[in-house]
């Protein structure tokens, strides 16, 4: 189980560095990535899945990782966000979309640059239990 946690924190870091190169060199395809975000309930819930996971998956696997308290802490943020996210109407989340993306799409290069530190720290986690 723990192997297949850390197999999914690998894949989370290199989608969040895939992810950001994408927005580099084609930020349209971002932009339309990011407005599909809980644009209906079955995007929300989909959503709400992968996070799950990620998040489990951070959790389970942080003791392996540097800084095991710092990702098991960010693993569990996001477990608790996702919650609350799916106990409230996926239209809410909908609304927040329609103020929050914007935000982000106008600020694209800094979203570029958050999540492929995101990635890059989260590859740098895993890479205690590659390397050791």
């Amino acid at each position: 189980m723990i192997v297949l946690c850390g197999i999914v924190v690998v894949a989370v870091g290199v989608g969040l560095i895939g992810v950001a190169v994408m927005t580099a060199v084609k930020p349209q395809l971002t932009e339309r990535f990011l407005r599909s975000f809980a644009s209906s309930a079955r995007a929300h819930y989909t959503e709400q899945a992968v996070r799950m996971i990620a998040g489990g998956a951070i959790v389970t696997f942080a003791p392996s990782m540097w800084y095991p308290n710092l990702f098991g802490g960010f693993g569990w943020i996001i477990i608790v966000t996702t919650a609350g996210l799916l106990l409230i109407p996926w239209q809410w989340h909908h609304k927040f979309g329609t103020w929050a993306i914007p935000l982000a799409i106008r600020h694209i290069g800094l979203y570029a640059i958050g999540t492929f530190a995101l990635g890059t720290l989260l590859l740098y986690g895993v890479s205690r239990a590659v390397l050791s």
